[in-house]
């Protein structure tokens, strides 16, 4: 691939500050870290030997994305208001890891959050803003600025979750606003249109100043990749100087298609995609789906497949690392942090809020996946992190799942930060031992 050579360098860069730094940083965290107030049961969630968590807080609200400042105060993203405000922030004042002051601020709901450059910047479902955080104040004084206006209105796949690359450029996902583009969405036997119109202005990647304000989304937006249905999970990953991003699948192969398709394959398929995403970058969407068993792009059944209908070779992207389908991927975050072994630095952990449309098959994901990465590139095979946060392996509906994973983020000593969309829980994850 093309991004490898690039990598390399970079990587061994990386790498060997990493190497240099880390005693140092270990040996303040742990002495830092002796004050937690550790959870006895990691709340019920599974976590790999050696690690545990301390529970931040319990419900913040309708969580999306968080973010986490070099003091360690987090912002999180609602997508409710919560006493008519947007972002919930929080501090821990004694250094036990609890945050003992919970704080509301801003009028807008949304998905994306991230501090950058001494702003904190949020995404609605039309416009990304920016808050001009002051000195060690835990709330801003003043109303955000608008960086980007314009966006589309639109149901589904409305959420504008982005990422910063180093060269002053943030990267927004402008989802398609429909499941494969048909000429009646979601209609059984109803071919999709072909051209897809929908790919002008959603289903892609779109590339903005990081720093401009009043920017219009399609005056002043260039589009980096398309062909991707919805990524939520989005991710610059300095190091390697790559954009990555998970897609969610197509959905309802059965229901739409049941000529070609079972109710155990339209289970499981499409998979679940994570790209490294290059300018110009197509990945297919909506003509193509990638079957995860047979390890190719397939010919979607709206334009013409039949399930056993091959893409044709090299015409879109492939995916590095591929997960069952209907997952939800909603947040991506590569790991830099010294406090975790080894095998977990510079690999990348996914945050999976679960399936909603397995039905008759029970309902999956719900978990938190690591895929290790060596020199920029992933290893295919992922493992399973964090999981059982629906609190039963028998779901049939998302409604019965007691957490659902939403948003990921490294804490300033290296700490893993998880958060869940039902009631806003917070966990912080540290390696540790109960003893």
């Amino acid at each position: 691939m093309e991004h490898l050579s690039k990598n390399i360098f970079r990587y061994s860069f990386f790498l060997l500050m990493v190497i240099l730094l880390s005693s140092c940083a270990a040996s303040t965290s742990e002495e830092s870290n002796k004050n937690l107030n550790y959870s006895s049961n990691n709340d019920g969630i599974t976590l790999p030997e050696g690690f545990r968590s301390v529970i931040v807080a319990d419900s913040v609200g309708s969580a999306r994305h968080i973010t986490v400042a070099e003091n360690g105060d987090i912002y999180i993203a609602l997508s409710s208001l919560h006493d008519g405000k947007g972002i919930a922030a929080l501090r821990d004042q004694n250094g036990n890891g609890k945050a003992d002051s919970l704080e509301y601020f801003g009028s807008l709901v949304g998905t994306g959050i991230q501090l950058h450059d001494g702003y904190l910047y949020f995404s609605t479902d039309t416009s990304v803003v920016r808050y001009k955080m002051n000195n060690d104040e835990l709330i801003p004084e003043d109303d955000p600025e608008t960086i980007v206006g314009g966006f589309p209105e639109q149901n589904p796949h409305g959420s504008k979750p982005f990422t910063f690359d180093d060269n002053g450029n943030i990267y927004v996902t402008v989802g398609a606003p429909s499941n494969a583009c048909q000429e009646k969405s979601r209609t059984p036997g109803v071919q999709g249109m072909d051209p897809c119109p929908q790919l002008e202005w959603h289903g892609g990647i779109w590339q903005f100043s990081a720093d401009e304000a009043n920017q219009q989304f399609k005056k002043d937006g260039k589009r980096y990749a398309t062909g991707i249905r919805n990524a939520v999970a989005i991710y610059w990953d300095a190091p390697a100087s790559q954009l990555y991003a998970v897609q969610h699948g197509r959905d309802q192969l059965k229901a739409l298609w049941s000529d070609y398709y079972d109710a155990e394959t339209s289970a499981k398929q499409p998979a679940e995609e994570m790209f490294a995403v290059d300018e110009g970058d197509d990945f297919g969407w909506p003509y193509v789906y990638y079957d995860w068993k047979k390890e190719k792009k397939m010919i979607a059944p709206e334009y013409g497949g039949d399930g056993e209908k091959t893409a044709e070779e090299g015409k879109y992207e492939r995916p590095i690392v591929t997960f069952p389908g209907h997952w939800a991927p909603n947040d991506l975050m590569f790991y830099h942090g010294s406090a975790f072994p080894e095998k977990y630095r510079n690999g990348a952990f996914v945050a999976f809020h679960g399936s909603w449309n397995r039905s008759p098959k029970p309902q999956a994901g719900y978990n938190v996946a690591f895929v290790s990465f060596n020199n920029g590139e992933a290893n295919e095979e992922y493992e399973i992190f964090a999981d059982n946060f629906a609190g039963t392996s028998q779901i049939s509906s998302a409604s019965d799942a007691r957490y659902r994973p939403m948003g990921l983020a490294e804490g300033p000593d290296g700490s893993l930060y998880i958060v869940e969309s039902n009631q806003g829980k917070v966990w912080r994850i540290l390696p540790g031992s109960d003893k």
